[in-house]
């Protein structure tokens, strides 16, 4: 797993800010690298064209996999490795039918991305996760609360990861992380089991005492639930002193070799107005690496 990353400082009071220098993407572990862009990511990267999407099915169960009749949920399958398989598989087809239609636009191929584009949305009424959040959302808003917790258990049957935001925020002695991630169907090559992820990660020191960040660690893990650990120094080659009342931002990638996949860890930090300050862990909440993405604001 790689990483491409680009920083920015943010003053709270006069929002003022520091750019980046390029790098590049080696071998081994997941590495922050600076990618030259300033505040927020904009990947304009080329799109693959080895494949394309003839016809696509969603697996539905016995009943259908219909939504809509009275509230009822579709039967649980009881068996946990077939579900995240299908899962896997089923997100895989989606990345696909989203970064083809892409490519038949740009090619100007406007019946083939139509064609795409009416597959996609049929795709997307019928996937179970989709729909599954569609009918949560719909009977949080009802008050059908137990409808709710139903499909809430079913979904985390079928695919746990779908649970989990593609955001987080958490805060421990004053330091707020904000994180969130987006899928990048640009950089990604579906059909070759490549999967390009950014997160945004945003430090603000609501604290009274200026921080540094010492050191990271990262715990990464796949949709297939390998898991890697990731240690390193500062972020973005620094080691960044953040004072009271500003904050500290930068945006960073995670390649995947599944649709799928989770993101965790922490940073090392110290006090730096006393001499001999001990370490201390800020917590970088859990968010979820999706292709199928979620409704979670920015922040």
């Amino acid at each position: 797993m790689h990483s491409l990353s680009l920083k920015v400082f943010t003053d709270l009071n006069a929002g003022t800010r520091r750019n980046c220098f390029p790098g590049r993407v080696g071998p081994g572990l997941a590495t922050d690298l600076e990618i030259g862009k300033r505040r927020k990511a904009r990947c304009g990267f080329a799109v693959a064209r080895e494949c394309r999407i003839v016809a696509c099915a969603v697996e539905r169960n016995g009943n259908g996999g219909n939504g809509g009749g009275g509230g009822e949920s579709p039967s649980l399958n009881p068996n946990p490795t077939h579900n995240q398989s299908s899962f896997l598989s089923r997100s895989q087809t989606y990345a696909m039918l989203k970064q083809q239609m892409e490519v038949a636009a740009k090619s100007e191929d406007y019946k083939e991305a139509a064609r795409i584009r009416d597959s996609l949305k049929m795709f997307e009424e019928e996937e179970p996760v989709l729909r599954l959040r569609r009918l949560i959302k719909e009977a949080v808003a009802d008050e059908r609360f137990e409808d709710a917790a139903r499909y809430r258990d079913e979904l985390k049957e079928i695919a746990p990861h779908s649970l989990l935001k593609v955001s987080s925020d958490a805060t421990t002695l004053g330091i707020r992380v904000q994180v969130r991630s987006v899928y990048i169907e640009g950089r990604s090559m579906p059909s070759r089991g490549q999967y390009f992820f950014a997160y945004r990660i945003r430090i603000t020191n609501n604290s009274d005492r200026p921080v540094q960040l010492l050191r990271r660690h990262w715990i990464i893990t796949d949709g297939n639930g390998k898991t890697e650990n990731v240690w390193g120094i500062g972020v973005i080659g620094e080691q960044p002193v953040i004072l009271p009342r500003t904050g500290f931002e930068y945006s960073s990638a995670c390649p995947l070799s599944t649709p799928t996949g989770r993101m965790e860890g922490d940073f090392e930090m110290k006090h730096i107005d006393r001499v001999g300050s001990p370490s201390f862990n800020v917590a970088i909440a859990p968010f979820s690496l999706s292709t199928l993405g979620d409704d979670a604001d920015t922040f």
